[in-house]
């Protein structure tokens, strides 16, 4: 038996992820739910199609920055465990930790729960069911695509390839079809209104950026599975640069066509505006394949955040910082297994506990913007401290990660400001694994 525990902890995790790979987890997760959730949320926000597109392309430059950000630090820790290595190994365990934790307890868990019932919601549109069954469908497929992922990094990553090429075609294919139907259609696109939210400028347009940012969430988790790819120096600064900037393109590509449709009133008045887009622009059949396209594009969220989110609570393990038992790779299927079962079950508990999508996303932006600061403060020390040989460097350094940085640290402290009880809690949430940061950093120490 002791012999048997000794293999498990020894087996190494398969380096099998290329460059499509990479890119397939990349876009397979940004793209979620959110495309098709907070449009018409952000158009209560501004008054004009013009202000809201610069507000998007703004996020798409910035996160395209982040991205080269996390490409270096990619080819610096080539390891399993992304931020988390990126953060401890370069500001301590204490940090890293907190990071792990807040992964665990609150933003990827929190991810999986939603995106699931998304995909419950939008399957009712075919099907009727009850409150109870909803929950029961949701559990079920978390219980599949955690199976997926149990049983090989191979297996899921195939089901990540499909899912995002099924997503990204759907996307272009409504983009296409809304630009053939210009002319036969009445553009709404230069309709104006005066925002029916009421935070002032300011106040505002902060609250845009944090759900247009929400819709982008996701990008950051390639170096969690940098352990499993097969050259992570090259893979990692590839898989940045053209996910990223597929991402900007769907996504803006896909504003112009909701607001060239339905005008920013009819944005603020649907709530499934991907659907309403599609039956104006191809009849009722239209709401019925953007289910399609939704359900799939929630479950391959879903299947990306379970490739990659385990792996952090496995490298956190593996340095002592957690539970030992965690620190497991199959011996069969050569996936951090015990993680995955971990990720699976708190996520099936968050979405018994809370239920609504809008009280699980709540507070998860905040949170990733938070160690958004610590990855770049971290970029920063390892290039004043190491210069390292072979590694992606970031053009324009120190100047695009200090204007990052002052940009994240303006947008949080404007939140804090507009919102500030949402703000304390999220602070409070993050918090709770200060105690637990403590006790395990003196275990490891004995």
């Amino acid at each position: 038996m002791k012999s048997k525990q000794v293999l498990n902890k020894n087996t190494n995790l398969r380096k099998v992820l290329g460059v499509p790979d990479g890119v397939a987890i990349l876009v397979g997760i940004t793209i979620g739910a959110g495309i098709y959730s907070t449009p018409q949320i952000i158009a209560g926000y501004q008054e004009s199609f013009l202000s809201i597109i610069v507000l998007w392309l703004i996020v798409g430059l910035f996160v395209f920055v982040a991205s080269l950000i996390y490409a270096e630090l990619g080819t610096r820790f080539p390891e399993t465990g992304g931020e988390y290595i990126y953060i401890s190994r370069t500001f301590g365990s204490f940090l890293g930790f907190l990071f792990g934790w807040t992964q665990l307890f609150i933003i990827r868990t929190s991810a999986t729960a939603g995106l699931t019932i998304i995909a419950v919601n939008y399957l009712g549109y075919f099907i009727t069911m009850t409150g109870l069954e909803q929950t029961i469908l949701a559990l079920l497929i978390i219980s599949f695509l955690g199976y997926l992922n149990f049983i090989g990094v191979g297996a899921a990553s195939l089901f990540q390839k499909l899912s995002t090429l099924i997503k990204v075609i759907g996307l272009l294919l409504l983009v296409i079809i809304g630009i053939i139907l210009i002319d036969s259609q009445t553009s709404l696109i230069g309709t104006k209104a005066i925002a029916s939210q009421n935070l002032g400028v300011i106040g505002n347009t902060v609250a845009a950026f944090m759900l247009i940012i929400f819709t982008h969430t996701g990008w950051d988790r390639v170096g969690y599975v940098a352990g499993e790819m097969k050259n992570p120096k090259k893979v990692i600064p590839q898989t940045m640069i053209f996910g990223i900037g597929i991402i900007i393109i769907l996504y803006l590509s896909i504003n112009f066509i909701y607001y060239n449709t339905l005008g920013i009133e009819g944005l603020r008045s649907s709530k499934i505006v991907a659907s309403d887009t599609a039956t104006h622009l191809i009849g009722p059949i239209g709401a019925g394949l953007v289910s399609i396209l939704v359900i799939i594009s929630a479950m391959g969220s879903t299947n990306g955040t379970l490739m990659t989110a385990p792996r952090v609570y496995y490298a956190m393990s593996k340095d002592g910082l957690f539970f030992n038992w965690l620190n497991y790779v199959h011996p069969k299927y050569q996936t951090p297994s015990r993680a995955i079962i971990v990720h699976c079950v708190w996520a099936s508990l968050i979405l018994i506990v809370r239920g609504q999508f809008e009280t699980i996303a709540v507070g998860m932006v905040f949170a990733v913007l938070i160690f958004y600061l610590f990855t770049t403060a971290a970029l920063i020390k390892q290039r004043k401290s190491n210069e390292g040989s072979g590694v992606f460097k970031m053009p324009l350094y120190p100047f695009l990660p200090i204007v990052f940085f002052i940009g994240i640290t303006l947008l949080l402290l404007f939140r804090a400001y507009y919102e500030w009880e949402k703000s304390l809690i999220d602070l409070a949430l993050i918090a709770t694994g200060i105690p637990f940061a403590i006790i395990w950093k003196r275990k490891k120490l004995r």
